[in-house]
């Protein structure tokens, strides 16, 4: 791909080794985060940060996000970046955030109405696999679109798939994360029944790994649960919640029976009272923790 001008809005655990990325491609990125600490720690590899946000539309040729929520995104787009009041012609934007895809949709079609495109881009990986560019990118949108963007997200990841419409590339990342919560929900609840059947749950661990239950997850969780090793989190337990939540909901919405991510969601609720927002998501076998230590009483 020719080396294009990139607007780059969040620059925390993701978005910091997705710009690193297309920086060694040979795109320009011009960046910006609220908190000027990401802006510096990336300007050594060769970021161009941008102080004021709304200046940027007329400076690149994509804006992509790599923000909290779709409705952080939404705001971006309408109150800083004013690109509904203000529209720039055939700017195309690619959402890379664990989205609602009832928003994904809505902001599609609103900023198709002023003459400019909006791809969701959902990504499956945690922030090592964004590190070692093993990520996959789920793309919702115009397909023509994606065609035309599809190196870019190459550049930044192993893989991308195109799902569809607008708003299905965040519908598959909620479909994948519903299914990785569930795995890490199965681990915890194993290993503790191993710990209560009088087996080391680093044997335990080893064993899973090398037997038909062997998920991923359990390389990239499995220790750290082991060990109870939760800082510095990798992906913190607040964001797994949230997100957790926005599968419930979307659930809902399309009358779609979810049971067991519903008690993964209670089972986070409860987490989340005690204070863990900052560990790591693997902190989630501290819940079956608790129950244990309350049977003993």
């Amino acid at each position: 791909m020719t080396p294009k001008k990139i607007g780059f809005i969040g620059l925390g655990l993701m978005g910091g080794w997705m710009v690193k990325h297309l920086l060694a491609s040979g795109h320009t990125v011009l960046g910006y985060d609220r908190n000027e600490e990401q802006m510096k720690a990336l300007l050594p590899s060769g970021l161009t940060p941008v102080k004021n946000i709304s200046d940027l539309p007329n400076l690149v040729d994509v804006i992509i996000f790599s923000l909290p929520t779709s409705q952080i995104v939404s705001q971006v787009i309408h109150e800083d970046l004013r690109l509904i009041e203000r529209p720039m012609k055939d700017l195309v934007m690619i959402d890379t955030s664990t989205a609602d895809p009832r928003l994904s949709k809505e902001l599609a079609e609103k900023i198709a109405s002023q003459g400019m495109y909006f791809l969701d881009a959902a990504v499956s990986g945690t922030s090592e696999m964004c590190k070692a560019k093993d990520t996959l990118f789920m793309v919702g949108g115009s397909e023509a679109m994606y065609n035309k963007w599809s190196e870019l997200f190459a550049d930044m990841g192993r893989e991308s798939v195109f799902m569809g419409e607008s708003g299905a590339g965040s519908a598959i990342k909620l479909v994948v994360n519903l299914v990785l919560a569930i795995n890490r929900m199965g681990m915890a609840e194993g290993l503790t029944l191993a710990k209560q059947a009088g087996i080391d749950q680093a044997k335990a661990l080893e064993v899973l790994k090398k037997s038909a239950a062997y998920s991923k997850s359990m390389d990239q969780k499995g220790s750290r649960m082991v060990e109870r090793n939760f800082y510095p989190p990798i992906g913190h337990l607040s964001t797994h919640y949230k997100d957790v939540q926005l599968m419930v909901s979307y659930a809902g919405s399309l009358y779609c029976p979810v049971p067991v991510i519903s008690l993964a969601a209670q089972a986070l609720a409860s987490e989340m009272s005690k204070g863990a927002h900052d560990r790591d998501s693997s902190a989630m076998i501290c819940f079956y923790d608790g129950l244990v230590a309350a049977q003993k009483k």
